[in-house]
């Protein structure tokens, strides 16, 4: 079992940033990849940038260039720094580890991310 936890959602004005953060625990693999991904009211849930164990990053167009995802390994934590914040980016934010062997995926709670105009 691996269990995620988020923080660093909240309320923020368009052009605003915020940095999410999410620690996991309990049994973490060797080859993981852990990511943001993010649903808003109405929608099914997205992908929003993730990061592999060895660095590679993978992000949503909507998101390049605004928002940065990095890791730490040695704390097996994940980070996304949103810059440039927009109404659009309004959802709950959950982190999500997928690891092998086994093709295991698990998922945090899950945290606002609310942007005003």
């Amino acid at each position: 079992q691996v269990q995620l936890v988020e923080s660093g959602g909240g309320l923020v004005q368009a052009g605003g940033s915020l940095r999410l953060s999410c620690a996991a625990s309990g049994s973490i693999r060797s080859i993981n990849v852990l990511g943001w991904y993010r649903q808003a009211p109405m929608k099914q849930r997205e992908l929003v940038a993730t990061i592999t164990n060895t660095g590679r990053t993978n992000y949503r167009d909507s998101v390049k260039g605004r928002f940065t995802i990095s890791r730490d390994n040695a704390k097996t934590s994940v980070y996304l720094q949103m810059n440039s914040l927009e109404p659009e980016d309004t959802a709950v934010y959950y982190c999500n580890i997928k690891q092998l062997p086994g093709f295991q995926d698990y998922w945090g709670q899950g945290t606002q991310v609310t942007v005003s105009s």
